[in-house]
């Protein structure tokens, strides 16, 4: 039997990568002169595999323009699979998508993402795109598609260049890059202007401001407002990590749950002691994820511990969030200084993808640098990328503050269990909120129950 002819090889090869969508978003193909260099062939079957390729309808040649997929072919169009829990990035990957393929998109509430997204693996029919909790990426690394080996010059020459190191560190798992970050927030102290002029740098000043404001409180109204229990889930860990950073308290480290420590103990002492003087009110603990951000935002509360992603709720665009609300990091406690934690979600590839070379695509297209400007100007949200940060920060006066904070922000603690983790730290609050626990009790026992969890030992 006679060998296949270089060009009929290369032409089954084009025609494999354009069905997988590996030339997604826009169709373009390599030049001529680079796919003679990257397969190693002379310019004569490479020029007749893009000639007969052209002639059966699966690409178009333009003078001057290049080659593209040509639209109607209809296996150029997969259907891309995407999950995820927030319609602002839903349509911003249907403006990345445009006309040149068809999204199928499933959006479960944030409290069932991680369900939902465990079932379609267990069951084999993961999407070929998720967005996913950041905090996450540790569970289901083993599950993911190392993204150097869909595009390794994307990830050295954009990701490890260019985004934010402790978001690239945090997704690396070896030599492998498991996720990218999508557009984050930082947790901190929003407050309202005409109630404080000046926002407090101390935990002993935010008491004292507490305690002035809670003295002629009208009913109904809230002093210090922030997510305190199980009810509002993963957004409840988000404000207490930002709590116990503040005061140098931390959860894990690489070896051992050290949560039990006088600097956590410190810090539930005092969230005990802004209830007892009625700065917070007991019903935090029965909050859903969005209700302390709402009550600000409403004017129904002057202090609220929360992500830095107000303007969906203030319902003003973000230029006029400034004005109304002030944004500064938390105050500093005894054994601390003032901290932001930062987070967000993640974009992943599944190993089950159908379309990974598609998705990568995608995964690219939403955050360029021009994308992700426009998405954050209209959330809120920071970018993770440093380029784009520059660019927001010349617009921006509210970005350009929050911004600067996020190269000094704390992370949540990474664990493949990190989900039971995040449950125990919220219990504890909800524990010393509520007054079913002193402080010294709930510590301990939420160290010893995430010792138990993780493996890890306590110091």
């Amino acid at each position: 039997m006679e060998p296949t002819p270089l060009y009929r090889q290369l032409k089954a090869r084009l025609r494999e990568e354009i069905a997988a969508g590996v030339y997604g978003l826009d169709g373009r193909l390599p030049t001529e002169h680079e796919l003679c260099e990257r397969y190693g062939l002379s310019r004569t079957p490479v020029t007749r595999a893009l000639a007969e390729l052209a002639e059966e309808g699966v690409i178009v040649r333009h003078r001057r323009r290049g080659t593209f997929v040509n639209p109607a072919f209809e296996q150029a169009r997969p259907t891309l699979r995407v999950l995820g829990a927030d319609e602002t990035w839903a349509a911003v990957m249907r403006e990345a998508a445009g006309d040149s393929l068809s999204l199928e998109v499933v959006r479960p509430s944030l409290g069932e993402l991680h369900e939902v997204f465990l079932s379609s693996i267990a069951a084999g029919e993961g999407p070929d795109l998720v967005v996913l909790d950041s905090v996450w990426v540790a569970e289901f690394a083993g599950f993911l598609w190392p993204l150097n080996e869909l595009d390794p010059d994307w990830v050295s020459h954009e990701h490890d260049a260019d985004f934010l190191p402790s978001f690239a560190k945090a997704h690396r798992f070896g030599d492998a890059v498991m996720a990218v970050q999508a557009p984050s927030d930082v947790a901190g102290l929003w407050y309202r202007r005409d109630r404080v002029p000046v926002p407090p740098r101390t935990w002993e000043e935010l008491h004292e401001l507490g305690k002035r404001l809670a003295f002629d409180r009208p009913p109904g109204r809230h002093v210090l407002v922030m997510p305190g229990g199980l009810r509002a889930a993963e957004t409840t860990t988000y404000a207490l990590a930002a709590f116990l950073a503040s005061n140098g308290a931390t959860v894990m480290s690489q070896d051992s749950v050290v949560l039990d420590s006088p600097a956590a103990v410190g810090t539930m002492r005092f969230l005990r002691t802004l209830l007892d003087d009625g700065v917070i009110l007991p019903e935090v603990t029965g909050f859903g994820s969005d209700r302390a951000v709402e009550l600000l935002a409403r004017g129904e509360a002057d202090l609220c511990v929360g992500a830095s992603d107000l303007a969906g709720w203030a319902g003003e665009p973000i230029d006029h969030i400034g004005e109304e609300f002030g944004f500064a990091p938390m105050p500093r406690g005894p054994h601390g200084r003032a901290a932001v934690l930062c987070g967000g979600m993640a974009y992943a590839i599944p190993r089950q993808a159908r379309h990974p070379h598609l998705a990568m695509r995608m995964l690219q297209a939403v955050l360029a640098p021009d994308q992700l400007v426009r998405h954050c100007l209209e959330t809120g949200q920071l970018p993770p990328r440093l380029s784009a940060l520059r660019r927001i920060a010349e617009v921006s006066p509210f970005h350009a503050e929050t911004g600067e904070r996020l190269e000094h922000s704390v992370l949540r603690p990474p664990s493949p269990v990190y989900a039971l983790v995040s449950a125990r730290l919220q219990a504890m609050c909800e524990d010393v909120l509520s007054r079913r626990r002193l402080p010294e009790e709930a510590v301990t026992r939420a160290a010893d129950m995430i010792s138990a969890i993780t493996s890890l030992p306590l110091p």
